[in-house]
């Protein structure tokens, strides 16, 4: 195995913790959002720091990448608002359909007209989600498996549109080190102002809870990204495929084994059928990096 491939799997692997490390700390939507990346945001200046000569990113560059992490902030807040409601497992899930997303915003917007086997993903995908929402199930797993969907959708549009300007930020291939630190810092003023403005991040320092917060910072944050970063560019579409679809199968699973999440017979079809769709969308080459 090159250590190429092996980055991505440790990466992924490591993702696909975040929504497990979120909900082992309680921590509300906005204050796990807060966390997550205003310890990641010191950690990843140092490693910036020492690479910096490497970037060679203009200074409208790092404002776009300031400007994602507007994007990433809204994403996390209903991300993490989703889990709440449909689960750990298929919140992540749903939210990975942004692949799909991700290449027609690029087909409305810059005229990058999708593979034929992004446009059959499309209803694939549709269907999955429909049947994981839980609609007419009186079995569905979930305290509102349908309004846990729309968050999660929600959450997959906005990280869509992060990957979308973020493709923009770093056209010249510097260090992921520098533009994930530029969105960071932008999505730490993000979910401020919005606490600032509306409340509910609680600044209070508890145990576990806060280690809980600083692994999720720490491990998929900072770490996974910038393996992930480094090792998708230079995988073929087969290979990115498979560890795009690896990260929300392992955190069903982590889901199952953890919290004993147990999606319905007809949830659990839907969830193979979403798979199925994103792999399809993902090995016409369509780069992005998966839900973290």
């Amino acid at each position: 195995m090159t250590l190429t491939k092996l980055a991505a799997l440790t990466g992924a692997t490591i993702i696909s913790f975040s929504a497990i490390f979120y909900s082992l700390s309680g921590a509300n939507a906005m204050t796990g959002a807060f966390f997550r990346v205003a310890y990641a945001l010191p950690v990843l200046f140092v490693v910036w720091y020492i690479r910096r000569k490497d970037d060679r990113r203009t200074g409208r560059q790092r404002w776009l990448a300031l400007g994602a992490g507007i994007a990433l902030a809204l994403d996390m807040i209903v991300w993490h608002t989703s889990i709440g409601y449909i689960g750990a497992g298929l919140a992540t899930l749903i939210a990975n359909t942004q692949v799909v997303l991700v290449a027609m915003a690029a087909w409305v917007f810059f005229r990058e007209r999708p593979d034929k086997r992004v446009l059959l993903a499309i209803p694939i995908v549709l269907l999955g989600v429909t049947l994981v929402s839980g609609l007419g199930q009186d079995t569905a797993f979930g305290s509102n498996p349908l309004l846990g969907t729309v968050f999660a959708l929600m959450a997959a549009v906005f990280y869509g549109f992060f990957i979308l300007v973020l493709k923009f930020a770093n056209p010249s291939g510097s260090p992921s080190a520098g533009p994930l630190m530029e969105v960071t810092a932008g999505a730490v003023i993000t979910v401020l102002l919005i606490g600032l403005i509306r409340g509910g991040i609680d600044f209070s320092f508890s145990w576990p809870q806060h280690g809980w917060l600083l692994a999720l910072a720490l491990g998929p944050q900072v770490v996974a990204w910038l393996l992930i970063g480094y090792a998708l560019p230079r995988l073929p579409a087969a290979e990115t495929a498979t560890i795009v679809l690896l990260q929300p199968a392992l955190t069903m699973i982590w889901g199952a084994l953890i919290f004993s999440e147990r999606p319905s017979t007809i949830q659990i079809i839907g969830a193979v059928v979403v798979l199925l769709g994103v792999a399809l969308a993902t090995s016409a080459r369509v780069r992005h990096q998966p839900k973290v």
